[in-house]
């Protein structure tokens, strides 16, 4: 039996992370108002650079309102778990408080369609 190398096979390279939304107006809003997320491009998807990552907005298109479910989640990295915390609730995001996790600090929120997000700090 021969073995091949998966990688040499599957040449992949990193493209987006995207969460489906109801309300792309009301979703770029929060991304660039409550989290400071530059806007970089525009069409039938928002897209934003989020510190060289590729993050996207897409219009559900079913009509039916998206429930968020499943495990995936943006997990955005600080220096200051305690000050971005304060900073989110200073411009109306609810999130948990902080809790200690192996490894470091974490705090959840939620965008306008439910969507999980949190906060991340190595210790």
């Amino acid at each position: 039996m021969t073995q091949t190398n998966a990688s040499s096979e599957l040449k992949f390279k990193f493209d987006a992370v995207f969460y489906y939304v109801n309300d792309l107006e009301k979703s770029i809003a929060f991304y660039q108002e409550k989290l400071g997320f530059p806007l970089v491009s525009r069409d039938y998807v928002a897209r934003f650079n989020v510190n060289g990552v590729l993050f996207e907005l897409v219009p559900h298109s079913s009509g039916t309102v998206v429930a968020a479910s499943g495990n995936a989640r943006l997990s955005l990295g600080t220096d200051d778990i305690h000050q971005a915390v304060r900073q989110l609730r200073a411009r109306g995001v609810t999130t948990s408080e902080v809790k200690e996790e192996t490894g470091g600090l974490l705090a959840f929120f939620h965008d306008p369609d439910g969507n999980e997000l949190c906060l991340w700090q190595n210790t």
